[in-house]
């Protein structure tokens, strides 16, 4: 494919979440699996501190074997430019005679999957792959996330929110209000975070202060949930208004649960892929992880976690992930592949979704002189 004719992608990686690490690896990933003759890729680094790397940096990011396949960027300037992002560096402008024609921001966690990277890039008029700033916010946030969806009437197990500057003092009516709404066993997590960072499974009294306390370190909320016996599938959900969920996977954990060290450093942890249910459960599932993205109003790409539980059967969600990994042992890539679209094909179609919500947003931009334009 000529050079002109090949999709300029940026990918944006790291970040300051916890999920820096996650992030990295999702972004080689991306890059390691995409054809370059059909690919141009600008990669920006985001540092541990909230800084844009320098080319130097981003290249010390990236694992050595793809250095070569991206150009590193230092600064983001959009082809009808509202503003420029940049550290000030000119490599991109140098190595990339245009500028990409859309960016993955390929964030993790607080700081680039809360929304924050992607109001950024509207206001700089960047297009972009993913979920916008409203459902990109809601589905960060655990507690919001789950007031929505009760409120759209979809399956939530009980929960209770707490503030972490309140856990000190209020700690014990806290775990008395769970003990009676739901009681053991529970899971305590940060309101705020993925990949499991900070979430403790509450076995019995004793366990209840120190797990709730571990997650007020990560984040300024903290979510109570019910533990619910169930097994954990998974859908993935690729599109924008008319939305298409794949076949459903399940999760098969090394741990008790789904933990940080389950999912990326026990290799005993497996998906399968599909999942064995029957086809009513299997249709329901993918049905409540359509509602549940248009309940946030999704767009491009999601996974929808959730809980079947054993002996009832009952169906309860457990959140949405507005942008999931993109690791080898992704879930998300690996649902899509067994339901017929591969990795070049999936990125190629979430660059045409971004591209479509992009045409769109800016459509509904009111002119200079439009309505409401002046003022009393």
């Amino acid at each position: 494919m000529a050079r002109d004719r090949k999709i300029r992608l940026g990918i944006i990686f790291g970040g300051r979440s916890g999920e820096h690490a996650i992030s990295i690896r999702s972004a080689a990933s991306v890059i390691d699996a995409l054809n370059p003759e059909e690919f141009e890729i600008t990669a920006y680094g985001i540092t541990r501190s909230g800084g844009l790397a320098d080319a130097d940096g981003v290249r010390a990011m990236l694992p050595a074997p793809i250095r070569g396949r991206v150009l590193a960027g230092d600064g983001l300037e959009p082809a009808q430019a509202c503003m420029r992002l940049s550290s000030g560096g000119a490599e991109a402008r140098r190595g990339a005679r245009r500028p990409p024609q859309i960016v993955f921001p390929l964030l993790h966690g607080p700081y680039g999957e809360d929304g924050t990277v992607q109001g950024l890039l509207e206001i700089a008029g960047v297009p972009y792959i993913g979920c916008g700033v409203l459902a990109s916010a809601v589905g960060m946030d655990k507690d919001v996330m789950k007031r929505l969806f009760l409120q759209a009437g979809l399956p939530v197990a009980p929960f209770v929110t707490a503030l972490a500057r309140d856990v000190p003092e209020k700690i014990g009516m806290l775990q008395a209000r769970a003990e009676g709404e739901f009681g053991y066993p529970m899971f305590s997590k940060p309101a705020n975070l993925g990949s499991s960072v900070g979430i403790r499974k509450i076995h019995g009294a004793k366990e209840f202060a120190p797990a709730v306390r571990h997650a007020a370190r990560f984040d300024r909320k903290i979510v109570i949930e019910k533990g619910i016996d169930a097994r954990e599938l998974e859908c993935a959900i690729l599109g924008n208004e008319d939305a298409s969920a794949s076949v459903v996977g399940e999760i098969f954990p090394a741990h008790e649960f789904y933990d940080y060290e389950a999912k990326y450093r026990n290799p005993e942890s497996r998906l399968e892929i599909p999942a064995r249910l029957d086809a009513a459960q299997a249709e329901e599932v993918r049905a409540l992880a359509l509602r549940a993205f248009h309940a946030i109003d999704g767009s491009g790409l999601s996974r929808v976690d959730f809980f079947l539980e054993r002996g009832s059967g009952k169906i309860w969600i457990n959140e949405i992930n507005t942008m999931p990994g993109f690791t080898p042992i992704s879930m998300y890539t690996k649902l899509w592949a067994a339901s017929g679209v591969p990795f070049d094909a999936l990125v190629r179609r979430l660059v045409e979704l971004g591209e479509e919500r992009f045409r769109e947003r800016f459509a509904q931009t009111v002119p200079d002189d439009g309505p409401g334009t002046e003022r009393a």
